[in-house]
């Protein structure tokens, strides 16, 4: 059976090169770890530790000659994947050790396709290891790939967030055309990439009802444009909706300031693996409202580290609970802060990503 990963340091002789994939897409913005998602923090700690790093869109390869190709090119030694199937399926066949992390989709949607689990399955027997964030995404893909259960380890992500401390509250609100003067302004923030496994536009239609009743509650929705149709879409209900708003993709830094200035982080995802944006905004003492699906449930306890909604109507009356209710909002952020102290921890995580990197080295100590 699957253990836990020890907690050895990262020291190491023989540095390698990890060949690191991300699924489409990688954005332009995107050009430093500290601006990545948090699933790729693995990049920082790989580095740490003295290796070198090559970050590659998986989108960037239209055949296996070509990966194969640049496998030689760099001289790789090694690679690791986000997400077994869009990334991971590009990676067996060329030679060269791997590792997958679980994506959330590739778990939650993907096994749901015959050809796409079969291919999934495959890349497990070549892979040396792949990382579920929970126990429940490890049963799930033991499941699934029983021949893989030996490989699969579970850590959770590792949470380290540093607000911008120069960062502009008021500018943001006015460049997100928010009325600054409302009394008791709230600003319920929905983090994610617009695509339609995050559902961005789940809460749009019942929020604004509610802003109508209350002019002071505003939803900002910021992320990435990763689907171009559906991000269309998005941008047409969002401009004819009132009290919803619609930023791009915005620095780490600055991101997490903005969470750390609003009233509260929801995520209305259908799918998710781990939400790094949900951990965040419990370490910087935030209220979350999360969707009640499995992924999410896995990291919010209802009522201690946050409030799970099934609907948009649950959604309205938890936030309308949740703003007058100040001692229910103040044990929550405690608990969240708590709950992401005690089990995301950054050095955890940096030393279990020193371990797995041994066994692409094929040196690891088990």
């Amino acid at each position: 059976m699957a253990s836990e990963i020890g907690t050895q340091g990262c020291h190491n002789s023989a540095h390698v090169r990890p060949f690191l994939l991300l699924p489409p897409p990688l954005t332009p913005a995107k050009t430093r770890m500290e601006q990545l998602p948090g699933k790729w923090a693995c990049w920082d700690h790989l580095e740490a530790a003295g290796h070198v790093c090559i970050l590659k869109d998986a989108l960037d390869f239209e055949s296996p000659s070509e990966i194969s190709n640049f496998i030689k090119a760099e001289s790789l030694e090694a690679a690791m994947a986000l997400h077994l199937y869009r990334g991971g399926r590009l990676l067996p066949g060329h030679g060269i050790p791997f590792g997958i992390i679980f994506g959330g989709t590739d778990l939650n949607e993907d096994v749901k396709h015959g050809e796409k689990n079969k291919v999934m399955g495959r890349v497990l027997e070549e892979a040396r290891f792949a990382v579920a964030f929970t126990e429940s995404m490890k049963e799930t893909a033991q499941r699934q790939w029983p021949h893989a259960k030996d490989k699969i380890y579970v850590q959770s992500q590792g949470i380290a967030t540093v607000p911008n401390t120069t960062f502009n509250w008021n500018t943001f609100l006015q460049r997100s055309e928010i009325n600054q003067s409302a009394d008791n302004l709230h600003v319920f923030l929905l983090i994610c990439g617009l695509r339609q496994v995050k559902d961005p536009l789940y809460l749009v239609d019942a929020f604004s009802e509610w802003h109508q009743e209350e002019p002071n509650i505003y939803m900002v929705i910021v992320g990435p444009e990763v689907d171009p149709v559906f991000t269309r879409e998005v941008k047409a209900k969002v401009k004819r909706t009132a009290g919803v708003r619609l930023i791009g993709e915005m620095a780490q830094e600055d991101l997490h300031a903005v969470m750390k200035n609003c009233f509260a982080v929801v995520n209305s995802s259908v799918s998710e693996g781990m939400s790094a944006a949900i951990l965040e905004a419990m370490d910087l003492e935030v209220p979350v409202l999360a969707r009640n699906i499995p992924g999410n449930a896995a990291v919010v306890k209802h009522e201690v580290t946050g409030l799970l909604f099934s609907d948009p109507q649950e959604f309205v009356r938890l936030a309308k609970r949740l703003g007058g209710d100040p001692a229910l909002e103040k044990q929550i952020v405690a608990n969240g802060r708590e709950y992401v102290r005690m089990y995301h921890s950054w050095q955890v995580e940096r030393n279990t990503y020193g371990h797995l990197v041994r066994m692409l080295e094929g040196s690891s100590e088990d």
